[in-house]
């Protein structure tokens, strides 16, 4: 498949919207599902399909290939389209693609992979994120019951990142600015510690990996919450820049 066209959300989101014959089929029927995108290795225009070495897949010539994972905001097998946002982190292959993404651009998806099963007859719903979390929090909003509570909380590294959410008649949305010197998730950490959690609460909650670590422990070893009643996944890594 290929890029088809490329519109920035906002100073740090960009949707990529893909084409081609091999969408058809792709079918998401939960929301908060992935899909695998396979890019370009950085630097290069050609797209390289890897091979099966046992273990892992790697390209012919021993490399690993990029392939970074995305919720698909929307997915028309019909009219064989993709929508995917993508943030643009201040260093990552996925963000330094998505910026000079042009159409025709080759790239390749597999998937879909787990969605969210929403329980029509929760109480009430917690979901937190970051900016990464945004597409798969809208989808959320856009199927839970419009009369149940939901609490949203999404940390957002520059206010400019804010972005409209779907409308919810029970749903209240808070935005946490991240100080520029604080790792990414203390502010939804925090928010997550200080937000009261009712019997039965569903929760769903994604961003940097290690503080979906941190509310892992604080939701199941702190606070008891059972673990079919949260998920916490982590959408992306921090990792330090290569100095150049």
């Amino acid at each position: 498949m290929a890029v088809w066209h490329v519109e920035q959300l906002g100073p740090w989101m960009v949707r990529v919207t893909f084409t081609g014959a091999e969408l058809a089929g792709l079918e998401v029927d939960e929301p908060a599902a992935s899909v695998r995108l396979l890019l370009p290795a950085p630097g290069e225009t050609e797209l390289v399909t890897p091979v099966w070495r046992g273990n892992e897949f790697l390209l012919p010539d021993g490399r690993r290939p990029v392939i970074r994972t995305f919720t698909p905001r929307r997915a028309d097998p019909k009219n064989l389209e993709l929508d995917l946002d993508v943030v643009l982190h201040e260093h990552g292959v996925a963000s330094n693609w998505a910026r000079v993404a042009r159409p025709g651009d080759p790239a390749a998806v597999s998937g879909p992979g787990r969605g969210y099963a929403v329980d029509a007859n929760a109480p009430g719903f917690l979901l937190g994120g970051d900016e990464s979390a945004i597409p798969a929090i809208g989808q959320l909003l856009e199927v839970i019951p419009q009369e149940t509570p939901v609490e949203v909380h999404i940390e957002v590294a520059h206010p400019e990142a804010r972005l409209p959410m779907p409308d919810h008649e029970g749903a209240v949305v808070g935005w946490h600015d991240l100080p520029a010197d604080s790792p990414p998730g203390s502010q939804l950490v925090a928010a997550t510690i200080n937000t009261e959690i009712g019997p039965g609460t569903q929760i769903w909650v994604a961003g940097e990996a290690a503080s979906m670590q941190r509310i892992r422990r604080y939701l199941f070893r702190e606070r008891g919450v059972p673990r079919n009643q949260a998920t916490v996944r982590g959408y992306w890594k921090k990792t330090n820049p290569v100095p150049a």
